[in-house]
């Protein structure tokens, strides 16, 4: 009979204490899965006394979870605490070192330090896996890595980040404005500690640069990826969006053009028919485009202790199973480091203002898009009270650079209130 795989888990929280419960309660059905024991042997967290709902009361204990990485009696070390550095990073590159698998959650580590930790595990003949790092529970990774691996991929696209799929959701259902539902979202601790990263797009950012090296074969770089958040959406936007058929999402896509490789997070209108427009709460769904297989839509539940711990669980099944490969689906020296492509494709935009209502304020906005080489699609103007008139406005294709140049006219034109909103309308 095969020897049991030795576990230490780095951080109890959320994640770590819902591995300790599905290894507690499916143990022998995980043994006969995996073919041989998977066994908790030591853990470290913040606190030894605090009540978790699980008896962690057998296993080794580390005050300082970087000795986890030292220990001689651990075959795989998850790292379940989160930080692009600090304890984190150190317990990673200590246990790959001192010949350890690892498991982790932490997309940050691996956005901003996974080309460098990939050469590290392959060097050392050790793997790390990361399924939990991208879209909870949904299996994204291991389909890019082994079920789609015969296809070119064309496109990558999702909603990556639940928090701020529940808030554009919620803003849609109640008529309740952004305020308002980011400050239940944190009643509800649905945000980070730093809410930045959920609601600047940064979180979801981080997740779409790692599917982006798997996809398209390229060194993970976040720096590159184009990042909006989706605080400057109002309640009129997602009417006026609904009113045309359209959801407006935080909407990450990725893909490898001519000019390099696209990578942008940011908010899109989607047709409401779509999987992607009809996804509700804090749902994730991710959308694969192969050149063989077509479109592959993945939907499943983003975050939370169950979904995500049992991404954790594959994992480390595989591992138990002996099943090996390197960290980005191909040995991290092939990886290409990609030109980054800062100008998408063309597509129609969507385009909300208020105008100073006197005349000839619609006609100069209408001169400064044909000057930057934007032809209307749609245009309607809204009915109001007072000196105000908003307006919105629906462009044919139109390139990124040529938005931002007539957002630029517009500003000149000195008939504006306030900022425009602008947002491209995916063809999804």
């Amino acid at each position: 009979m095969s020897s049991p795989l030795r576990l230490g888990i780095a951080g109890l929280g959320t994640v770590g204490i819902g591995v300790v419960k599905i290894l507690q309660t499916h143990a022998d059905l995980i043994e006969r899965r995996a073919g041989r024991r998977i066994e908790i042997v030591a853990v470290s967290a913040n606190s030894r006394s605090k009540k978790r709902g699980a008896d962690i009361s057998t296993y080794g204990w580390e005050d300082d979870p970087v000795e986890l990485g030292r220990r001689d009696d651990l075959d795989v070390v998850l790292e379940l605490m989160g930080g692009e550095n600090g304890a984190a990073k150190a317990l990673v590159e200590t246990a790959l070192k001192r010949g350890k698998d690892v498991v982790t959650a932490n997309k940050a580590l691996l956005a901003h330090h996974g080309n460098d930790l990939a050469a590290l595990a392959e060097g050392h003949g050790r793997v790390l896996r990361f399924e939990a790092a991208v879209a909870g529970g949904i299996p994204v990774i291991k389909s890019l890595n082994e079920g789609l691996a015969g296809n070119a991929v064309k496109r990558v696209m999702g909603v990556m980040n639940g928090t701020c799929n529940y808030i554009l959701t919620r803003m849609e259902t109640t008529g309740q404005g952004y305020n308002v539902l980011f400050d239940e979202c944190a009643r509800l601790g649905y945000l980070e500690a730093d809410p930045n990263l959920d609601v600047g797009g940064i979180d979801a950012g981080h997740k779409l640069s790692l599917l982006s090296a798997i996809a398209f074969g390229t060194r993970v770089d976040f720096d590159a990826v184009v990042l909006q958040g989706i605080q400057s959406i109002s309640l009129d936007d997602i009417r006026l969006a609904r009113d045309m058929g359209y959801s407006i999402k935080l909407l990450g896509v990725a893909q490898m053009t001519g000019r390099g490789l696209e990578q942008r997070m940011t908010p899109c209108l989607v047709p409401e028919t779509h999987p992607l427009g009809q996804l509700d709460g804090g749902t994730n769904m991710v959308v694969i485009e192969g050149d063989s297989v077509g479109q592959i839509v993945l939907r499943g539940a983003g975050a939370g202790e169950g979904p995500t711990a049992s991404a954790v669980m594959g994992d480390v099944i595989d591992i138990a199973r002996g099943f090996r490969m390197p960290v980005f689906g191909q040995p991290a020296q092939t990886l290409i480091a990609a030109a980054p492509a800062v100008v998408s494709a063309g597509a129609p935009w969507y385009l909300r203002m208020t105008l100073l209502d006197k005349p000839g304020a619609l006609a100069k906005i209408a001169t400064a898009l044909g000057e930057s080489g934007i032809s209307i699609d749609r245009m309607r103007q809204y009915s109001h009270e007072g000196a105000d008139a908003p307006v919105l406005i629906v462009t044919h294709k139109a390139s990124s650079d040529d938005i931002t140049e007539a957002l630029a006219r517009f500003a000149g034109t000195g008939v504006l209130v306030g900022e425009p909103v602008a947002m491209r309308i995916e063809e999804v």
